[in-house]
Order: C-alpha cells, then sequence, then structure tokens
C-alpha cells in the first residue's frame, strides 16, 4: 500500500463520494476507483459501500480508518524530520485543543520563535479524542487540553494551569433568564446541571469563548467564563459575579510521551508555562 491510496480512502470517507475525493485531490475519478480497488485487493476486505448517494465505509472500512490516518500523518512527520528547513536543528509537534489554540498556542509560538529559533515547529488544532491519539501513536510530541485522561503507562500528564469558571452578569440579580450557553466541555455541563437543575435551555449557544465574551460585553448577559479574564472587567464594575453562584475548575494540562527527547519536552513545556501566566481572554 502507498500513501496515495490511503490519502484517497481518507477523502472518500470524509466526503462520502468518490466524485468529491477525486475532486478534492486533483485527480480522475477512474485514478481514484483504482487506488480503492488496490487497497481493497491488498487489505482482502471490501471499504465502501457504493450507491446513489455516495459511497460509506463498511466495517472492516471502519475499523481501518484510525490506521489510514495514522499512516498518512507519520508520512507527513516523517518527511518533514528528514527534510528540516535550512538552518534548524530539530522539530516538535504539538496540539491543542480547539479553543486552545488563541491565545495559548499563538504566545506559545511567538515564545517559540524568539527563544528557540532553531526549532522547526508543527502545530495541530483538533478535538481531544485525536490529539490524545496522536500522541499515544507518537505522531505528536505534546498536546494541551482541558479534560485529560488519567496518567497511563508512557504517557505523562501535567498540571499546566490552574483556573476557574466563575458566573459573571452584565445586569442584576442572577441573569439566568439572560443565560449565554458556553462549551465548556461534559464535564462542566454536568457539573453545571447539578448546581442548576432548573436552568431552562439557553437563548443562544457558543462553542468558542473569544465570541461568547464579545457577545456579553457588548449586548449584555450572564455565562460561565475563566476568572482571569473577567477580571478586569469586575474591577471596573462593568460586570459583577452572581452572588452564592458556584465555582468550576476548568484547568489546562500539558500530555506527553515519556518516549520524547526530554530536553526537547522539558523546552516545550517550560515554554507552555511561560505563555500560560500571561494576560488571558474568555476562553
Amino acid at each position: 500500500m502507498d500513501i496515495a491510496q490511503a490519502r484517497t480512502f481518507l477523502e472518500i470517507a470524509e466526503t462520502g463520494s468518490f466524485v468529491a475525493a477525486a475532486s478534492r485531490l486533483n485527480v480522475t475519478q477512474t485514478a481514484v476507483s483504482a487506488r480503492i480497488r488496490t487497497l481493497e485487493d491488498q487489505i482482502g476486505r471490501r471499504l465502501f459501500v457504493r450507491n446513489k448517494a455516495g459511497a460509506r465505509l463498511t466495517p472492516a472500512g471502519e475499523r481501518f480508518l484510525r490506521h489510514a490516518r495514522t499512516l498518512v500523518q507519520a508520512w507527513d512527520r516523517a518527511r518533514a524530520q528528514v527534510a528540516l528547513p535550512e538552518g534548524h536543528t530539530d522539530i516538535v509537534s504539538v496540539g491543542a485543543e480547539l479553543s486552545l489554540w488563541n491565545p495559548l498556542l499563538v504566545d506559545w509560538l511567538g515564545w517559540m520563535k524568539r527563544e528557540a529559533p532553531g526549532i522547526a515547529l508543527r502545530v495541530e488544532v483538533d478535538v481531544a479524542a485525536r490529539l490524545l491519539e496522536a500522541v499515544h501513536s507518537g505522531l505528536l510530541d505534546l498536546t494541551v487540553l482541558y479534560d485529560p485522561p488519567p496518567q497511563g503507562p508512557g504517557i505523562v500528564v501535567e498540571l499546566l494551569h490552574e483556573e476557574k469558571l466563575v458566573l459573571v452578569t452584565t445586569g442584576t440579580g442572577d441573569g439566568l433568564d439572560d443565560y449565554i450557553d458556553i462549551d465548556w466541555g461534559p464535564s462542566f455541563q454536568a457539573s453545571l446541571h447539578a448546581a442548576f437543575p432548573h436552568l431552562s435551555a439557553p437563548g443562544i449557544s457558543v462553542s468558542h469563548g473569544p465570541l461568547a465574551f464579545a457577545y456579553l460585553t457588548g449586548t449584555g448577559g450572564t455565562g460561565y467564563f475563566r476568572q482571569s479574564a473577567v477580571q478586569p472587567l469586575l474591577d471596573e464594575r462593568r460586570l459583577r459575579r452572581v452572588p452564592d453562584a458556584p465555582e468550576f475548575s476548568h484547568s489546562m494540562y500539558m500530555v506527553y510521551s515519556s518516549r520524547v527527547e526530554q530536553g526537547l519536552t522539558d523546552l516545550v513545556r517550560y515554554g507552555f508555562r511561560m505563555s500560560a501566566t500571561g494576560p488571558t481572554p474568555a476562553h
């Protein structure tokens, strides 16, 4: 099997269509069909069921999906490490959850550029499950998450920055009639529902903290935000804490493999610690 076959498989799995995959890969539909036919012959299993609606994975295709991603990612990483840009001595691959790229990842990239200009950087932003899988498989050296799993064999989980979510409002009273629902993850949602079992379905739900924060300050409302983000507005009395509302822990963690070169990992971890101690916006 070659990498082109794996990439083609992944494109079809994502788009649900041989035609769409051919367009994305800039090849003919005949070439796409030939690659998949060859791949199925090599594996000895049918990977897709084709019909008028497109293409869907068979059970064998579902099982192969994770391995195909790993193959493509491993190839991309090997190619990057072998072909380091001129003037660079090493490469580091890190990841972060979608809601952590700004400002943490932005600040870390700037810190690495200033303090370790000889290190080439590869950065991924994705959901937690795929980032953890990439760390386990060695495709990422380190990832930053909100709610990591327990530390396991070969994997180190390290607290990066302790943070609390606090309930703030622009109005009076508890403000729950104007509640802004923010996706802080399943642990937070479970705690929220336990604390406010009668909280009705919110009129607005936002998956990204900075957007919710802009809405709060521009339009008004009530919501849970990081204390370090809202503290300046609390000091200015533009916001106020909702009395007696519970606080929830929502700290950031670094997850990395114990097999990664220690000196490089130490540098990356130190850079993240320096970046995490700076001013932090709403998410």
